[in-house]
This record gives C-alpha cells, sequence and structure tokens, in this order.
C-alpha cells in the first residue's frame, strides 16, 4: 500500500507485485512494480514506476484495500517481466487460488486482442499445449477415476523403475498423463515407449492421455478408464 500511496493518484499494483500479491508469483526481490494511469513521471526510489495513462479504469481494482490490476490484466503484463516456463507457472496458481480460472482467461482474452503479451498467453493456453501443474493435473482427473468406480491411486509411485503420474497395483494399471509441449520430439517419445513396454512386460495396463484430454475431454478419458475398471 505504501508503494502504491507513493505514487500518488492512479496508482496501483501491476506486473510481478500485482501477481505476488494474488499470490501467483514472487516479487522481484527489493523492487516494488507500479503503474500509474497518468501523464508524467514519477520517480521513487525502490519503485518501478510505469506510466500508463491508457491503463483503463476497469482494469484497477483493490484486494486488501491494495489498489492492483485485474487478474487478466495482471497475466498480460506478466508476459513482459516473466519467461514461459514462470509465465506457466503463474497461470497454474492462477487457475489453482482461484484468481482466475485458465479456461475463463482464455475466453476473457478475446476482449484484449492487439494488447502486446495476448498472442503469447493464447499460445500458451492452447488447448493442445497448456501444461498443467501436477497438483492441478491430479485436482481434474481423480474425480474422473472415481467417477467410473476407480478406487484412489498412488500418485509420483516409482514403478519398473519409472516414476509415474497414477498407479493402481491392485489392478495392475498405470495412467501417465503428457503435456505435448514436452512430448514431442523423437527422444521423448522413444523413452515413453521404453517406459509402456517396461510396464507391459511386467504385466500392467499403461494407459497414456495428454492433458489436453484430462482438461477438455472428459468424456474420452472416462470411457477407457471405465472399460479398465470393467476388465
Amino acid at each position: 500500500m505504501a508503494a502504491v500511496l507513493a505514487c500518488g493518484d492512479g496508482a496501483c499494483l501491476s506486473h510481478r507485485s500485482a501477481g505476488a500479491l494474488f499470490g501467483i508469483c514472487e516479487e522481484r526481490n527489493g523492487v516494488v512494480e507500479v503503474s500509474v494511469r497518468r501523464a508524467g513521471n514519477v520517480h521513487r526510489e525502490g519503485i518501478k514506476v510505469r506510466r500508463r495513462p491508457s491503463l483503463p479504469s476497469q482494469e484497477v481494482g483493490t484486494l486488501g484495500r491494495i489498489p492492483v490490476t485485474s487478474p487478466v490484466q495482471t497475466m498480460i503484463d506478466l508476459v513482459s517481466v516473466q519467461g514461459p516456463r514462470d509465465l506457466l507457472r503463474s497461470i497454474n496458481e492462477a487457475d489453482k487460488l482461484e484468481v482466475i480460472l485458465a479456461c475463463d482467461l482464455r475466453v476473457e482474452l478475446d476482449a484484449y486482442s492487439g494488447q502486446p503479451g495476448v498472442k503469447v498467453l493464447l499460445r500458451l493456453l492452447d488447448r493442445d499445449t497448456f501444461v498443467l501443474s501436477r497438483e492441478e493435473l491430479e485436482r481434474l482427473f481423480l474425480p474422473l477415476a472415481r467417477e467410473v468406480g476407480l478406487p484412489l491411486p498412488l500418485t509420483e509411485e516409482m514403478v519398473n523403475g519409472f516414476e509415474v503420474d497414477f498407479f493402481w497395483p491392485e489392478l495392475k494399471l498405470v495412467v501417465e498423463t503428457d503435456g505435448l509441449r514436452y512430448h514431442r520430439t523423437a527422444t521423448q517419445q522413444a523413452a515413453d515407449r521404453q517406459r509402456d513396454h517396461a510396464h507391459f512386460l511386467a504385466g500392467l495396463t499403461a494407459l497414456r492421455f495428454t492433458h489436453g484430454q484430462v482438461k477438455d475431454d472428459a468424456t474420452h478419458v472416462e470411457a477407457l478408464l471405465r472399460r479398465v475398471a470393467a476388465a
């Protein structure tokens, strides 16, 4: 709050400082990032001030009485200060904490077309490449397994020398979930096949789903799990 007040009227937390307030990323050490919705230069020690007179008033709200950019605007702003890995982490944290769900962010971005950073976010949120965090993936996948009558699986278990995502030892079932971003190259695909072959030789059934299927095609995932459960 002190940093915002020091910058005067029209000031709000933005970028990493806004993200830190929402709990979706870490603030840059020793630097508070503030956007000011007015013309004129503002200089304050220890504060990174961005002059943004065109920032719409509707993109500024409050959290704990502190003026801060909206969740969507914050995600757009983070594109300019975070690399892809950190940005994905922020998207996942925003989804997990319900600051803004990834699916809602994807829809909301249509209204921000043309803003710098929007295209980058759209690419990251594409259903074929968006990588869910392990925690978020587990939160989405486990209800699908319960829906078809499967018991609670072991997670991140070592099986046949490989760490697997979900394992039902009593059913001899392994389920792996792939983010296509990290499973495209021939080397990566060969490694995946080696894992599957090791499970097959050990008498296990190994199913492999993409993150996009778990997130957007629950019917397909449930159908396959239901057939395995029946067998």
